[in-house]
């Protein structure tokens, strides 16, 4: 019952432990984390009603790598840029522009809607499991033609490890070497030394920028310009596998037409309706 723009918490690999202030209904959905209020287990992907006084934990992710809490009415978090997410780099958004720190005290909007005992159905959930292998989709662009055929190939064809140093700003990738296209060597100086230099340009959000050898996909934090090249991005329809993936997790990266990103677009809106729910 919450509008879409209320804000919840993100909780990445290890839950918090809350202590609720006030009666509310609460709902626990993403990464397996076992959560429990007073010590007894609550199930994910449904609304539970809570009492002043309880306390919320939830333990380490076994399966997927971040959870998410909703309360009834979301948090009392102010809209900065049309968005009540936390942008811990420039320390603006969410509460005080950082993550919550022991103690704090975390404000909640008027939840008087909630309705407890609601769930997602089972069908209408990510299809989360153990084996940390994902295939993830891409659109070729906006700087294919910077690569020679056989590593656009060679990278579609390899795995990919996730590596440690990924966060929202951007998901470093360990794997084979690219091959570079003749104009990415054979360029003008204003394009920069390195094969994978270009003239700064825009980039898109999801983006797998080529910094030298090591591919790093751009998500929600991530630069919004700069001096390397993209060979693929991977649409918006996939960044729920991208936050579900742990370091050292491997990628295999499927290439699907435009037309295919958008319509895989529309069918997790389709699951993230009203009618995902009973």
């Amino acid at each position: 019952g919450n509008p879409a723009e209320a804000a919840g918490l993100e909780c990445q690999f290890v839950g918090p432990e809350l202590r609720v202030g006030q009666a509310t209904v609460i709902a626990v959905t993403g990464a397996v984390f076992d959560p429990s209020l007073d010590g007894v287990a609550i199930p994910l992907w449904q609304s539970v009603a809570v009492e002043a006084g309880q306390v919320l934990s939830a333990g380490f992710a076994r399966v997927g790598a971040r959870a998410y809490i909703a309360f009834a009415g979301g948090i009392d978090a102010p809209s900065v840029l049309g968005s009540r997410a936390t942008f811990h780099m420039a320390g603006v958004g969410g509460i005080d522009g950082h993550a919550l720190q022991a103690g704090q005290t975390v404000p909640l909007a008027n939840g008087a809607g909630g309705q407890p005992g609601r769930r997602v159905k089972e069908d209408c959930r990510p299809p989360l499991d153990d084996s940390r292998k994902w295939t993830i989709e891409v659109v070729r662009g906006p700087n294919d033609d910077w690569i020679a055929p056989e590593g656009l190939a060679r990278f579609l064809a390899s795995e990919w490890t996730l590596q440690a140093r990924s966060n929202r700003t951007g998901y470093r990738l360990e794997g084979p070497e690219w091959s570079f296209a003749e104009r990415a060597t054979d360029k003008g100086p204003e394009h920069g030394e390195h094969p994978s230099n270009i003239l700064d340009h825009g980039y898109p959000v999801g983006a797998i920028n080529l910094c030298g050898q090591t591919p790093i996909i751009l998500v929600n934090d991530g630069p919004s310009a700069g001096g390397f090249i993209n060979p693929f991005t991977v649409p918006s329809a996939a960044f729920w596998k991208l936050a579900q993936s742990k370091p050292n997790d491997i990628y295999r990266f499927e290439e699907v037409s435009v037309a295919r990103a958008q319509e895989l677009r529309r069918e997790i809106d389709r699951l993230c309706s009203e009618e995902s729910s009973a």
